[in-house]
């Protein structure tokens, strides 16, 4: 999938627990930004292009570990031990771009090391995609409107 349905389905998420969080300052960014993490063993992505993760880049093959919930749960455990008011908004939004990935072609391996696969039908970028993308548009705009009225 493409940044922008993975932000805009990281905004739906954010929107839809905002309400039920206690330090929204740190809950919405952090959702957003671990939703970008899982593309960072990608050259070609908005975070990968960076040259800080080229290392990374020539270890790891995109779509392997970095894109599996193995690797989402460890990074959570992590965090909920050293910075606990991180880990739930970085899970939610790690996990929510892997869910979506698992629908593409490409697919992932949820739960590296097993080499099963979850693979789908949607093209990155194809008009399936596209369509999901501006669906998610108005459920944003949409919680948006329930927030604040």
């Amino acid at each position: 999938m493409l940044k922008r349905t993975h932000l805009a389905v990281a905004f739906a998420n954010g929107f839809y627990f905002l309400p039920y969080v206690n330090n929204k300052l740190v809950f919405f960014p952090v959702v957003l930004l671990s939703t970008l993490l899982p593309d960072i063993d990608n050259a070609f992505s908005s975070v990968g292009r960076h040259k800080v993760f080229r290392p990374l880049q020539w270890v790891f093959t995109h779509r392997g570990i970095i894109h599996s919930y193995t690797f989402a749960m460890v990074l959570s455990l992590v965090l909920a031990c050293f910075y606990p008011i991180l880990a739930f908004p970085f899970f939610l939004g790690y996990s929510f771009h892997l869910f979506l990935d698992s629908f593409t072609v490409q697919g992932i391996a949820p739960f590296w090391p097993l080499k099963k696969r979850a693979e789908g039908r949607i093209n990155t970028g194809g008009r399936v995609e596209n369509a999901i993308f501006f669906v998610m548009l108005i459920v944003d705009v949409a919680l948006l409107v329930k927030i604040f009225f």
